[in-house]
């Protein structure tokens, strides 16, 4: 079980070095719920709201490694193109965490490469497509990320790419912490789907839990 101080512990350590919140959430994994209660209540409370701590070092701390996790998300793409007869020609990853397993995965599929960096002000405005990546314009697009939460980068990022002229075909990603098998109409899949059934993973009661969706 998670140690909740520990964790509010950490998230206040982020706060301090400048972090948002959605930032905070991307390196713990985290939903935005759960940060603002880590930040506001986590030190004192027992009762965190239900959330699932995801965490994968291991696999990040070698490019090896990333590599191994990228050939099943590559195979996963193929298995589905190839069921709904489509085609891709660029592999899009969210900063920061889905940029790495999006570079492997491009060189597998020999396929362009394509970087998005979702706003710091996420669910207000959207985000960014580097200009020093593959353009989608005219392109079909498969988006990575490693871990789907609520699904609001998800759903900003198929917006822009839709916005600058590209067809997303897939939204794909290492952990589905959701119910969701599609984003806006887009396809969605996870190696793994990891979701509260009810009360709450981080320890306590489920006063303060809330349902996934």
């Amino acid at each position: 079980m998670v140690n909740v101080k520990e964790l509010a512990k950490r998230a206040l350590e982020y706060k301090e070095r400048g972090l948002n919140e959605r930032e905070i959430g991307d390196e713990l994994h985290l939903s935005i719920d759960t940060v603002r209660y880590l930040l506001e209540e986590g030190l004192e409370s027992t009762l965190p709201p239900s959330d699932i701590k995801i965490g994968w070092r291991s696999i990040g701390v070698f490019g090896s490694r990333i590599a191994m996790m990228s050939e099943i998300l590559a195979d996963i793409i193929v298995e589905e193109i190839t069921t709904r007869e489509e085609n891709v020609d660029v592999v899009m990853g969210i900063a920061v965490n889905g940029v790495s397993f999006a570079t492997f995965v491009s060189e597998m599929l020999d396929a362009e490469l394509a970087i998005y960096k979702p706003s710091i002000d996420r669910g207000k405005m959207g985000g960014s497509i580097s200009g020093n990546y593959a353009s989608v314009s005219g392109k079909k697009v498969v988006i990575i990320d490693d871990v789907l939460s609520t699904g609001i980068t998800a759903q900003e990022a198929i917006k822009d790419v839709r916005a600058a002229g590209g067809n997303p075909v897939l939204m794909l990603v290492i952990i589905n912490k959701s119910s969701q098998n599609e984003v806006d109409q887009v396809p969605l899949r996870g190696i793994i789907r990891a979701r509260s059934m009810g009360g709450t993973i981080l320890g306590g009661g489920p006063l303060r839990s809330f349902p996934y969706k």
